[in-house]
């Protein structure tokens, strides 16, 4: 059993930058592959990026440039560090792990565990 722990949402405006942390629990969190996904009122939920457990990364295409996923197998954790926020990158973020390990496509990522959710507000 694999437990993830979110941290660091909250708001802020426009233009700013937040950084996310997930922190895994168990000795496997190195073969897994992380990933973000988001979650806004009246949308269904969204993949937003992820890392593989040889850290090749995938994004989608609405945060290319502006989001950041790392992973630190020492500390078993994974950051998704965000800038240039916009309004409409506003809901509850979630990380989720795939036992797998590997990232082809957001289609094929098959989520295993998920954490709790992290608020972002954005202010415009």
């Amino acid at each position: 059993q694999v437990q993830l722990v979110e941290s660091g949402g909250g708001l802020v405006q426009a233009g700013g930058s937040l950084r996310l942390s997930c922190a895994a629990s168990g000795r496997t969190f190195s073969m897994f592959a992380m990933a973000w996904f988001r979650l806004a009122p009246g949308k269904e939920r969204e993949f937003v990026a992820a890392i593989s457990r040889s850290t090749y990364t995938l994004y989608t295409d609405s945060v290319m440039g502006r989001f950041t996923i790392s992973r630190d197998n020492a500390t078993n954790t994974v950051y998704l560090q965000m800038n240039s926020l916009k309004p409409e990158d506003t809901a509850v973020y979630y990380c989720a792990a795939d036992r797998r390990g590997y990232v082809a496509s957001a289609a094929t990522i098959v989520v295993d565990y998920w954490g709790q959710g992290t608020q972002v507000t954005i202010a415009s």
